[in-house]
């Protein structure tokens, strides 16, 4: 018996534990969340925030996602990529990305009803950690995980009162590890991990300035400086950030990992701002500066009896694609409805091991490609004539070329273009952020060959209702004619069941199943002189069913199961489905 009692204990309060808190306070379990620090993030670290992201947020409720859209930076201002000697020099090549593109902007608008945008972690983990306690989530601040030991029943947790310095004890029936790159529940779990920890050396350098005059005319989230003499090192050159337009900025300068970190003194990184800005006069105000390793590496079993581990604990990358944070808050939606069904006893134990089966993959996936985004900066070093070197009048003589007018510079011109087109696969790929299908036993497919992807996987959102796969994103239209995302039908704690006209006998089959099961599913008929009517047809393209057929859609929005047409047996059916689903 521990000092304090609760269901989920969660350690750490970033956008992974306290996504995980405010989703099980919502599903109405309860648990407590802990942070060492006394309060929470104090840099703006993780930032882009994709679509994937903001249904989960969506899924908290409609002032969650309004709050986080009235402190970001729209989408319309990260778009402009920019490749320069310095903000106040030369530009060297630009690119559209996060979706700015027209052709993406469609994709996007056609995948999702939310908006990527830019939030600053700063204002991402307040907007979470508030909507969890609000809700009914224990938080304790200056609080440490030391140890925890796990049983038949549960697990119980040393902690320690950074305040008075007193241990106590948290008995929980599951243990979450959202507790960063250093995770010390993962240490303790002894958790298998592929790749490697400090690839490569990384500063950060937090200030403000009014950039308006260099930047306005351009507006980007991201400018990359490639100037002779720039610090090839960590990330691959210099970086400056925009944290809020346009007078809060980050800079990212690397280092190099096989030496000490650098002593960032204010006028070392006054050095720096002025250096990439391209203003030898500039005034800053320096906020802060810090240091921080390259990592990749990722777990492979993400749990271990009744603890789990999420977040930066689970997967270790640098910040290229703007996967950390999302992913993260992807890791709670996946476990949070597991935990509470089991918690209330409408799962077995057994609904848990799909965590694992279905986030490990993902984890592997965005760390390799964050790792291999850095990779990719490549040829346009190459193509620059950046090789390296120390010779920065050669290095200056071969970035010149470019502007010659001979066959050699017009061949450099093009392969410049193709560097710069190329990065694509890190700042605008789309697929990456949607595309998670899952592979496990929360996933019935009755042997369906899982559909191939008509574009590049990793650009491009390929929608379908096979299951394990996100449902669709399509308006439908209530009788008041006012439109309803697909998404909004489901989620928030509860299964979802879609039909047609035809599958009336689905909503019987989902209203007996569920009585007996004590399980709440949602169901809508969508259809003519039905509660929901699909004026434009996007749903009966989208569903890859039949009227008659179903669509059964899990808390976190992922398909569970479908029916082409309608069964023989709907509650038979459906019971099966279930019983497996739930590890009944």
């Amino acid at each position: 018996m521990g000092d304090i009692q609760t269901d989920v204990l969660i350690i750490g309060t970033g956008p992974a534990g306290s996504a995980t808190a405010a989703l099980l306070s919502s599903y109405g379990v309860a648990n407590m969340v802990v942070n060492r620090y006394r309060w929470l993030a104090n840099t703006p670290r993780a930032h882009i925030t994709n679509q994937r992201a903001m249904e989960v947020l969506r899924d908290l409720g409609p002032e969650v996602e309004a709050e986080a859209m009235m402190h970001a930076s729209p989408q319309e201002i990260m778009g402009e990529n920019v490749f320069c000697e310095s903000l106040a020099g030369e530009e060297i090549g630009r690119m559209k990305s996060w979706g700015t593109h027209p052709l993406s902007k469609a994709e996007h608008l056609m995948s999702s009803p939310c908006f990527m945008n830019d939030l600053p972690q700063t204002f991402m983990e307040p907007i979470l950690f508030k909507t969890a306690c609000a809700r009914g989530t224990q938080a304790r601040m200056s609080t440490e995980y030391l140890s925890h030991v796990q049983d038949d029943d549960g697990v119980t947790t040393t902690c320690r009162d950074r305040l008075s310095g007193k241990e106590f004890t948290v008995r929980s029936k599951y243990l979450v590890g959202a507790d960063g790159g250093n995770s010390l529940v993962a240490e303790h779990l002894g958790l298998p991990y592929e790749g490697r920890m400090g690839v490569g050396g990384s500063m950060n350098i937090l200030f403000r300035a009014d950039l308006s005059k260099y930047v306005a005319h351009r507006p980007s989230v991201l400018y990359w400086v490639m100037q002779p003499g720039a610090d090839v090192g960590g990330i691959g050159m210099g970086l400056v950030r925009m944290v809020r337009p346009w007078n809060e900025w980050l800079i990212v300068w690397g280092y190099d990992i096989n030496q000490p970190p650098p002593d960032v003194t204010p006028e070392f990184a006054t050095g720096v701002a002025r250096q990439l800005i391209g203003d030898p006069d500039l005034e800053i105000e320096l906020l802060g500066a810090n240091t921080w390793t390259v990592n990749n590496c990722f777990a492979t079993n993400l749990q271990k009896g009744r603890v789990f581990v999420m977040g930066d604990a689970a997967h270790r990358h640098p910040p290229s694609n703007g996967l950390g944070s999302n992913t993260s808050i992807q890791d709670g939606f996946n476990l949070a409805w597991k935990l509470a069904m089991v918690v209330k006893g409408e799962a077995g134990p057994g609904l848990l091991d799909s965590y694992t089966a279905e986030r490990a993959p993902i984890a592997r996936q965005i760390v390799t490609r964050a790792n291999q985004s850095i990779g990719e900066f490549g040829p346009i070093f190459e193509a620059l004539g950046m090789d390296g070197g120390v010779d920065h009048d050669k290095i200056r003589r071969n970035m010149d070329a470019r502007a010659d007018a001979t066959p050699a510079a017009e061949a450099q011109r093009e392969a410049l273009r193709q560097a710069i087109a190329f990065k694509k696969y890190e700042f605008d790929a789309h697929g990456v952020e949607m595309n998670q299908r899952y592979r496990s036993s929360a996933a019935v497919t009755d042997g369906e060959p899982e559909p191939a992807f008509p574009a590049d996987r990793e650009l491009h959102y390929a929608p379908t209702t096979w299951p394990g796969a996100r449902l669709p994103h399509v308006w439908v239209f209530d009788r008041a004619g006012r439109k309803v995302s697909t998404l909004d039908l489901c989620g928030r704690g509860a299964f979802t069941l879609l039909t047609g006209v035809g599958g009336e006998a689905w909503v019987a089959a989902a209203e007996a199943v569920g009585a007996e099961l004590g399980l709440t599913i949602r169901t809508h008929v969508i259809g003519p002189r039905r509660p929901l009517e699909d004026h434009l047809g996007d749903w009966a393209r989208a569903s890859e069913v039949r009227d008659g057929g179903c669509v059964l859609v899990r808390p976190d929005h992922h398909v569970a199961w479908r029916s082409k047409a309608l069964a023989a047996a709907p509650a038979a059916e459906l019971r099966r489905v279930l019983v497996s689903i739930l590890a009944r």
